[in-house]
């Protein structure tokens, strides 16, 4: 945050300013966005994987489960994506 502004010229003041916002910083902090929106989404999939196990498991180990799964199948589609289009690579 650069001295002298103020909290509100920061603060996006509708979705517009948000998505524009977000798509600024995407261009150079790649990694910490994905790692969020990762994050964000295991907590969708770990209270699914929690409901149907029931209390066999633990919900540390659900999360786990559910963040092992989201990472088995980016490494999927990576790996399709780099054995149709190996020129990319």
């Amino acid at each position: 945050m650069k001295p002298g502004k103020d909290l509100n010229e920061i603060v996006p003041r509708d979705v517009s300013e948000l998505i524009e916002l977000v798509q600024e910083q995407w261009q150079g902090n790649r990694l910490p966005i994905q790692l969020f929106l990762l994050m964000c989404l295991n907590l969708a999939i770990a209270p699914a994987v929690y409901a149907t196990t029931g209390d066999e498991i633990t919900r540390q180990a659900a999360y786990a489960i559910g963040l092992l799964g989201i990472v088995t199948l980016g490494l999927s589609v990576y790996l399709f994506v780099v054995i149709f289009q190996p020129e990319r690579f």
